[in-house]
C-alpha cells in the first residue's frame, strides 16, 4: 500500500474515486509541472456531506470536515493523474478555500484550517502550502465550502485523465511580442 494512502487511512480518510465534472469544465489542468484542480465540493458519492451558510446552517467543525472532504477530492483527481505514484509530488503548491458564510462570519481560516492541516499530516513538508480562505455568500449546489488545489507533480505529462480531461496550456506571448502586436493610440493631450 502506498505511504501516502496509508496515511489518509491512519488519519480516517480513504481516497475517493475522481469527482465527475458536473458541467463544462474539467477536473484538472496540467500546465508545466503544475496541476491545477478545479474547485472541489464536499461530494461523499452522490451526497454533499455539508451545505448552507456558516456557521447559522453548517457548524464550524461540520465546516472544516466539509473542507476535508473537498481537499480529498481533489487529492483523487491528483492520484488519477500521477497513476497512483504519490512520489511524483513535488508539493502541495496552494489551497483556494471558499466559505459559504453569514454575514457576520470572520472565521474562514479556520474552516481552511480543516483542509491545510490534512496537507501537513500526511504529506509533510511538501504539504505545507500558500492559501486563501474566502468568504462568500453563496456556492454552488448550496454547498458550504469549496477548495480548489495547485499541486507540483514531476514528469508532468497529461496520463490518467482521460483525453477530454487532460488539457494543455500553451506559453503566454512575451510582453515583447504582445506589445508589437498591439495597437496602442498616443496620450490624449490634457
Amino acid at each position: 500500500m502506498n505511504d501516502v494512502v496509508r496515511r489518509l487511512e491512519e488519519e480516517g480518510y480513504y481516497l475517493p474515486e475522481p469527482p465527475k465534472p458536473v458541467a463544462a469544465y474539467v477536473p484538472g489542468v496540467l500546465a508545466g509541472d503544475l496541476l491545477f484542480v478545479s474547485g472541489q465540493l464536499p461530494f461523499t458519492g452522490d451526497t454533499l456531506l455539508a451545505t448552507g451558510k456558516c456557521p447559522t446552517d453548517v457548524t464550524l467543525d461540520q465546516a472544516q470536515e466539509a473542507a476535508v472532504q473537498c481537499l480529498l477530492n481533489g487529492l483523487a483527481v491528483l492520484n488519477a493523474e500521477i497513476g497512483g505514484d504519490w512520489d511524483r509530488l513535488v508539493r502541495v503548491v496552494r489551497l483556494g478555500v471558499f466559505v459559504q458564510s453569514a454575514d457576520d462570519f470572520h472565521q474562514q481560516p479556520l474552516v481552511a484550517n480543516g483542509a491545510s492541516e490534512v496537507c501537513v499530516e500526511v504529506f509533510g513538508e511538501r504539504g505545507r502550502h500558500a492559501r486563501a480562505a474566502v468568504g462568500v455568500n453563496a456556492l454552488p449546489l448550496n454547498a458550504a465550502v469549496e477548495v480548489e488545489c495547485v499541486f507540483q507533480i514531476r514528469g508532468a505529462a497529461p496520463a490518467a485523465l482521460s483525453a477530454e480531461a487532460a488539457t494543455v496550456v500553451q506559453e503566454p506571448p512575451s510582453a515583447t511580442t504582445a506589445a508589437a502586436s498591439v495597437p496602442v493610440a498616443p496620450p490624449a493631450a490634457l
